[in-house]
C-alpha cells in the first residue's frame, strides 16, 4: 500500500481510508483492486475560468498544456498548489485554463459554448442550427477555425425570429438544452397551439435548438 500511495502521490492514511474492504493493508495480493483517491487542489476545487483534469500515466504539464491548447506558463500559473510542475503524479488534479474570447467575453446576440472532444466548428454550427459562416464571423479571436481545442470557448450566434422581432403581445425566450415547444408552452402557461401560431418562422415545431429564439404569447 505504501508503494501505491507513493506512486500516485497520495498519503498512506488516505489510501487505507479509501479501502475499508481491505482488512489488512499490509497484506495485498497481485490482481487485487485498490481504490486510489484523487489528489485535490486547494479548497474550492478549480477556480473560475478553469476546469479540473485528472493526470494520466505519462502526462506532463507540457503535454497537458499542448492537449488543451493553452500555454505552459498559463497552466503553471493556474496551479499554485503544485510546488514542482516538472513532477506530477497520475491521479493528481490539474486546473486547466479555458481559452476565452476577447475581453467582454461573448458579444450580445451570442452565447458561450465550451468545445468538447471531437467538436469542430461545422459540428457546433450544425448542433445549434446556425450557418458555419455566421459561427466563424462571431469568433474573430479564432484565427484558424479548422483547429479548435477542448476547453476553448466558442461564441454561438442565437437564432433570431424575423427582422421585426417578436410581435406585440409576445416576449422573446431563448431555447435551453432539453426544451421543446410543449415544455416551453407548459412553462409559461400557454397552449401549444398558441405558441406554434406565434412562431411562423419555425417551420418544424418538433425540432428546435438551444440558442434559438421563440416568441411566447403573454398570458
Amino acid at each position: 500500500m505504501w508503494s501505491i500511495a507513493r506512486q500516485f502521490g497520495v498519503s498512506l492514511d488516505a489510501l487505507i481510508a479509501a479501502n475499508p474492504q481491505i482488512p489488512d493493508p499490509s497484506r495485498i495480493q497481485p490482481g487485487q483492486i485498490v481504490c486510489v483517491p484523487e489528489e485535490e487542489p486547494p479548497p474550492g476545487v478549480c477556480p473560475r475560468g478553469t476546469f479540473p483534469y485528472t493526470v494520466k500515466p505519462g502526462d506532463s504539464m507540457w503535454s497537458i498544456a499542448r492537449r488543451f491548447g493553452v500555454s505552459l506558463d498559463a497552466l503553471i500559473a493556474a496551479n499554485p498548489q503544485i510546488p514542482d510542475p516538472s513532477r506530477i503524479q497520475p491521479g493528481q488534479i490539474v486546473c486547466v485554463p479555458t481559452t476565452m474570447p476577447p475581453p467582454g467575453e461573448c458579444p450580445r446576440g451570442t452565447f458561450p459554448y465550451t468545445v468538447k472532444q471531437g467538436d469542430s466548428m461545422w459540428l457546433i454550427a450544425q448542433r445549434f442550427g446556425v450557418t458555419l459562416n455566421a459561427l466563424i464571423a462571431a469568433n474573430p479571436q479564432i484565427t484558424n477555425p479548422s483547429q479548435i481545442k477542448p476547453g476553448q470557448i466558442v461564441c454561438v450566434p442565437t437564432t433570431t425570429p424575423p427582422p421585426t422581432g417578436c410581435p406585440p403581445g409576445t416576449f422573446r425566450y431563448t431555447v435551453q438544452p432539453g426544451d421543446s415547444m410543449w415544455s416551453i408552452a407548459r412553462k409559461f402557461g400557454v397552449s401549444l397551439n398558441a405558441l406554434i401560431a406565434a412562431n411562423p418562422q419555425i417551420t418544424n415545431p418538433s425540432q428546435i435548438r438551444p440558442g434559438q429564439i421563440v416568441c411566447v404569447p403573454n398570458r
